[in-house]
């Protein structure tokens, strides 16, 4: 088993090589579709049709957004957490998803990267939904562990003879310092899920934004000293800023 590090439009990608197959770590962007399959058979020199297995974290434009165009493909399968509601579902939903399309254009603008069209369905057609412990189909090495906070359905991918976890967004480096990620909206279940990453005691912890890195004990105080008790979401952030603009005017009156 190899792990290919590929960097991705705005997130790194994982790809996992055996002599007869791969599997991608995570969804990637749609920006992403053409970067893995050049990297399939220009680099590894292999079929499209080796890509067997496609696991999505979560539903976020980085993590979901080419399953459905690589699938078409390849004709791999996808792999999600089991949740009987799509994240992205009704009205809310939908100007969720819009609002996460932003914010992935606008990280992207602060890496310097051009501005190409991330466009993704918002509900994902898995082939198979798995719960925590369960074996990845084809990949009996990999499991599944349900570590949500960020989301409700975020999931890590665990290889237990390796020693090696990839944890998706569940924490991002800034300045040296592991930190939660933005959104966070069960923070009493994202505490929960890093300490569960912690007792692996994994040799490698993967992350989407950075690549490997040692997340000892310290690391994982500083977060959960500094993660937020109370839920940082879109809308929370949208309703604060709006009161303090409400107040500057009744203050300005």
């Amino acid at each position: 088993m190899k792990i290919h590090h590929i960097k991705g439009y705005i997130q790194q990608i994982y790809l996992v090589e055996y002599p007869d197959k791969l599997l991608l770590l995570d969804g990637a962007s749609r920006a992403d579709v053409g970067t893995i399959l050049r990297f399939i058979t220009d680099d590894l020199q292999r079929q499209v049709s080796d890509l067997k297995v496609i696991v999505v974290t979560h539903m976020h434009p980085d993590h979901a957004g080419a399953a459905h165009r690589l699938k078409a493909i390849t004709g791999a399968k996808i792999v999600s957490a089991a949740k009987e509601r799509d994240w992205y579902s009704g009205i809310d939903g939908f100007l969720m998803h819009v609002t996460d399309l932003v914010l992935a254009w606008y990280m992207a603008k602060r890496l310097g990267q051009p501005r190409k069209n991330l466009w993704y369905n918002k509900a994902l057609n898995a082939d198979y939904q798995l719960i925590d412990g369960d074996t990845v189909p084809l990949f009996d090495d990999w499991q599944i562990l349900d570590t949500p906070g960020h989301t409700d359905r975020d999931i890590s991918v665990y290889n237990p003879n390796e020693s090696i976890v990839y944890v998706a967004d569940l924490m991002v480096q800034v300045k040296q310092h592991l930190i939660a990620p933005f959104p966070i909206f069960h923070p009493n279940q994202y505490r929960s899920s890093v300490e569960k990453v912690y007792n692996l005691n994994a040799e490698q912890i993967l992350l989407a934004h950075r690549g490997p890195v040692v997340f000892d004990e310290r690391a994982k105080e500083h977060i959960l000293d500094t993660a937020p008790m109370r839920p940082v979401t879109h809308w929370r952030v949208t309703k604060i800023k709006l009161k303090g603009v409400f107040r500057s005017v009744l203050t300005a009156r």
